[in-house]
């Protein structure tokens, strides 16, 4: 179980997820996911500039080092 308000990246390093993360600052890309459920904070610019040349045509994709948790969601990795 992940606490509210913790950094997506850092619980899933420590959970030995298979989802990779290079950066951890939202700049490579490594970590661009499909969250399929659950209400997030929308993506501030920086992450959208990214999201847009990784997964411009995929509304669902996020950098899974930039997501604070605040409710229960689905994540899988997109494939680029």
């Amino acid at each position: 179980m992940v606490t509210e308000g913790q950094n997506l990246s850092e619980e899933l390093t420590a959970a030995n997820s298979p989802l990779l993360f290079g950066c951890r600052t939202g700049i490579c890309g490594t970590c661009i996911s499909q969250v399929d459920s659950g209400n997030l904070e929308a993506p501030d610019e920086e992450e959208l500039e990214i999201l847009e040349l990784h997964a411009p045509d995929n509304p669902k994709a996020r950098l899974a080092c930039q997501i604070r948790l605040r409710c229960d969601i689905t994540i899988e990795p997109l494939d680029s």
